[in-house]
């Protein structure tokens, strides 16, 4: 008989909340949890709150657009962690197993060599996701192999390995002083130019993602057995391991596009979730998706206020996740289940 997902549940969504609350709370500017729930009651009666102009201004304009986006990304990257763990039988992998993540670098940094706009870097930086991740896939179906999940990952290695180079000779042909940092500072991932603006063309793709990976959450634990065992339960693994993989990449990409390169999320929050509740992806896509939009915000506020200059997330995350992946490696075998 297994255990409740009740507490799990509960304990995520106390997560989230503090997230919420630390995040709109903490800062240069501090603002203080009865006037965040005077400007929220304003908000939803429509009279006014009685906080001075620039209170409201940190809270809705400031904070909140950051705040949203450090959710939107955290859920985004846990949720498609939860599905490619699940669909390649293995602990230890990440959202850019398959080469998104690169493939959305690549985008970003050409549009930014091309001093293009915001937007424009944006849509490149999703794109390029899309068509990195479409490769493999397609080189890896036209490797005929045993094991078609192993050649899956093993052309993502190399095909992301080629972007990679890709990044590396648009930043040595860049501008030193312009276009390098630029680069260099989206590479490590950061939240602090999230606007409202930015977020509406991401939440779509991000949301289309995540309600795909939910309604097939059931079949997900067939596609944790072997194909044969799969397609006994009557399961069309080919169909359906392209939708989870279409999916999970279309969250990542549209992350990728807005937050820029932020590791660790999508390795780490699924081992909490599985924790929390336990292995059945009917409860743990949910439960990944509430934990890693608390767990980014709680690394995004972190971020801000640990120092008097901005750290990168990409830097906080690897500064936690490289300890839990050590751990994770040691005892692999008696964490997954």
């Amino acid at each position: 008989m297994t255990r409740s997902a009740l507490p799990g549940f509960l304990i995520a969504t106390g997560v989230l909340l503090l997230g919420i609350v630390v995040a709109f709370s903490v800062g240069r500017y501090p603002v203080s949890v009865i006037d965040l729930l005077r400007s929220l009651l304003g908000k939803l009666t429509g009279e006014p709150s009685g906080l001075a102009p620039a209170v409201e201004t940190v809270i809705w304009q400031i904070r909140g657009p950051r705040v949203l986006a450090a959710v939107v990304v955290g859920a985004a990257l846990a949720v498609a962690g939860t599905a490619f763990q699940g669909l390649f039988r293995n602990p230890l992998v990440s959202p850019d197993i398959l080469g998104a993540s690169s493939g959305a670098a690549l985008g970003a940094v050409f549009g930014i060599f091309l001093s293009l706009g915001v937007f424009a870097i944006q849509a490149l930086a999703f794109v390029g996701g899309l068509i990195a991740v479409g490769a493999v896939y397609a080189v890896g179906s036209a490797v005929r192999s045993r094991d078609p999940i192993l050649v899956l990952v093993l052309t993502g290695v190399v095909i992301g390995s080629l972007l990679g180079a890709g990044v590396g000779l648009l930043k040595y042909l860049a501008d030193p002083y312009n276009q390098l940092p630029a680069m260099t500072f989206w590479l490590l991932g950061s939240l602090a130019a999230a606007h409202a603006a930015d977020l509406v063309p991401v939440i779509a793709p991000v949301a289309a993602g995540a309600l795909v990976l939910f309604a097939l959450r059931w079949r997900m634990n067939a596609m944790s057995l072997p194909d044969e065992e799969a397609r006994a339960l009557g399961i069309a693994t080919g169909p359906l391991r392209i939708a989870i993989v279409a999916a999970a990449t279309l969250t990542t990409s549209a992350s990728v596009a807005v937050a820029g390169i932020v590791g660790w999320v999508g390795l780490v929050v699924p081992h909490l979730a599985r924790a929390l509740v336990g292995p059945d992806f009917a409860r743990l896509i949910p439960a990944s998706t509430i934990l890693g939009a608390g767990y980014l915000l709680l690394i995004d506020t972190l971020a801000r206020t640990i120092a008097p200059v901005e750290v990168p997330l990409g830097i906080l995350t690897a500064v936690i996740g490289t300890p839990f992946f050590i751990w994770l490696l040691a005892r692999v075998q008696n964490t997954w289940s």
